[in-house]
């Protein structure tokens, strides 16, 4: 870049918890993009702004870093945009500072200084700087640094405009540098100097008015802390659960309406299928999960932006740490209990990464309520007529995924010896911001339509053939339409592999559609035994047959297939797409079945022994 030359893109930097997105929303609006970087999970926004004489300029939000010398995989993919590693270097630095705490953020500001690239330091939340009794001399700051030094309110639709007039002006020329690792004389030269400029351009009062601390005194309580963390999850998983139920269900009869009006207008036959089935169908079955997924993640986005969230993981990370897991993994498995899915895209919050794939492999295993059809199915077939027995078993099936989940992330964690610190910073408490919120969810929405919902409608598209087209090999004409087609077949394989666990020819064959979503299962064994009615009909039928055909073995060992084993293609799909590789999503499903093969194995063989 040439000096007098206008910025054409920009990249905001700064440490975690500025307001840096905040700003990055304020800029672009709607106008940006979300996708990840090439080659790792760490989100890449950009977007569109335009300066105060119209011109339009592409802004690049980077992920919040402590410091150029890299601890996370967050950080390390900042450090190597900005130093020309990855991706085409930006125009124009604007290194994002917190008015409240510059102190902290100034060391980030010396490092990007020594990058040479033309650079202009905002000083964020300067409003509420104010109202804390903080000064900072802006001329003084501009002039220790050498570098323009602006202030920027993100919250007030107007607070970025000093920002938008700046970038109409002509970038200083830059200057040829090589970024290297600091070592210890480094950092502390750099702490050194942070202390100078901050002495000589900031005032502080006398007496700290930031409310923060005094309102820790209770929410970081050993115990009451704890209290009040318990309701605000207990709030949260109620929310998912109740609204998101209700939501859930209101979409299901939207798209079981769609699917009567095409019934109504269409003749019989595969295409009809095709459609009602395969795509309604389809597009329902993700779409159900939307609600969970919005509701969920604007819980998780107010509590991070009003700078709860960091505390809540403070508060977790020693009793997570006996699994060899931190605080920052208690959110995501607490809403895998509603759907793995949304549990999954909320271990974004985990910057470490080794901590981050534990959770994703663990999530499974917490009892999603796509299980609560099939375990009162089967625990009604166990125990008629004896609601305390159902309801301990249903608690104990849901203790034992718990359980599960803890003794797999303690044999990961095992095989990794390094120790993860939870550091991170400890943000003023604030009121989350709405638009921050908004886009925030409608990020979220479209990543996962567009990245989860096309290839699980392709999916359920294929199990729909599966049961729908007939084997090519004759049969006698006896059994249901779903035993002579392809997924029959495949349910006859099958059969030769489930024998040892006590699975039948009827339950080889419902597994096989049943891994499209757990909740089919039981609406596949009712097709396979050939039951009519609506869902209460057939659901009673079944108990009745459960009850009465399937040995105690067979029903025990169902449960804990239920239990572990990952009949769920978005939460394979999801995997894949959060983890960048096909490895890990392999990984996962191998050792789910095969834990999932033993303990049922285990189950049906010493019942069978004992009962025989």
């Amino acid at each position: 870049m040439t000096n007098g030359a206008l910025p054409q893109r920009i990249a905001l930097l700064g440490n975690p918890n500025c307001g840096k997105t905040a700003l990055f929303n304020l800029l672009t609006g709607s106008r940006q993009k979300v996708a990840n970087y090439a080659g790792v999970t760490v989100e890449r926004k950009e977007g569109i702004s335009h300066t105060a004489s119209g011109r339009r300029v592409k802004v690049l939000d980077l992920p919040g870093a402590y410091s150029l010398n890299a601890l996370s995989n967050d950080e390390a993919v900042t450090r190597d945009v900005i130093t020309g590693h990855r991706d085409t270097l930006p125009d124009l630095l604007v290194c994002v500072t917190d008015a409240t705490n510059l102190r902290l953020h100034l060391r980030m500001v010396l490092e990007a200084r020594a990058l040479g690239l033309p650079m202009v330091v905002l000083l964020n939340k300067s409003d509420r700087a104010r109202k804390l009794g903080i000064r900072i001399d802006t001329a003084a700051l501009e002039r220790e640094l050498g570098l323009p030094v602006i202030s920027t309110v993100s919250l007030q639709a107007h607070g970025a405009k000093e920002l938008l007039a700046q970038l109409d002006k002509p970038l200083a020329q830059r200057r040829s540098s090589t970024w290297k690792a600091a070592t210890i004389d480094d950092v502390r030269a750099t702490q050194h100097e942070v202390h100078r400029i901050f002495s000589a351009a900031v005032s502080e009062p006398a007496v700290d008015a930031d409310p923060s601390g005094r309102i820790d005194r209770v929410m970081m309580h050993p115990v009451w802390g704890l209290l009040i963390l318990g309701v605000v999850l207990f709030a949260t998983f109620m929310a998912v659960f109740s609204l998101g139920g209700w939501l859930t269900g209101f979409i299901e009869d939207v798209f079981s309406w769609l699917a009567g009006l095409v019934e109504g207008s269409m003749d019989e036959g595969l295409l009809r299928g095709l459609v009602v089935e395969g795509i309604i169908g389809g597009v329902g079955g993700v779409l159900v999960f939307l609600p969970q997924i919005l509701i969920l993640f604007l819980f998780i986005l107010a509590l991070e932006d009003s700078g709860y969230l960091p505390r809540a993981a403070f508060l977790l990370d020693k009793p997570m740490s006996k699994a060899g897991l931190s605080g920052r993994s208690f959110i995501p498995l607490l809403s895998s209990f509603a759907c793995a899915i949304p549990g999954i895209m909320a271990t974004r919050t985990i910057t470490n990464w080794r901590d981050r794939l534990t959770t994703i492999m663990i999530a499974p295993l917490m009892a999603c309520s796509a299980r609560i059809p099939v375990y009162t199915l089967i625990i009604a077939a166990l125990f008629p007529g004896d609601p305390l027995s159902a309801t301990l078993l249903m608690i104990g099936l849901y203790l034992l995924g718990i359980v599960s989940a803890m003794a797999v992330a303690w044999v990961m964690k095992r095989s990794d010896r390094s120790h993860s610190p939870l550091l991170m910073e400890l943000p003023s408490y604030q009121w989350p911001d709405p638009r921050s919120l908004a886009i925030g969810l409608w990020e979220r929405a479209m990543i996962f339509l567009r990245r989860v919902g096309t290839i699980i409608l392709a999916l359920t598209i294929i199990m729909w053939a599966l049961y729908t087209i007939p084997s090519p090999r004759k049969h006698d004409g006896d059994g249901t339409p779903i035993a002579r087609s392809l997924a029959g077949e495949l349910g006859h394989g099958l059969q030769y592999i489930f024998a040892p666990i006590g699975f039948n020819e009827h339950i080889s064959i419902a597994l096989v559609p049943g891994m499209a979503a757990r909740e089919v299962v039981v609406s596949s064994l009712g097709m396979v035994y050939a039951m009519e009615g609506d869902e209460d009909e057939v659901g009673s039928q079944l108990e009745a047959r459960i009850s009465t055909e399937w040995p105690l073995g067979t029903k025990l060992s169902l449960l804990l297939w239920i239990v572990f084993a990952p009949q769920c293609l978005s939460t394979f799909v999801t995997v894949k797409r959060e983890t960048n590789s096909w490895k890990y999503m392999w990984l996962m499903g191998g050792y789910l079945f095969a834990l999932a093969y033993l303990a049922s194995l285990v189950t049906y063989q010493l019942t069978t022994l004992i009962t025989a």
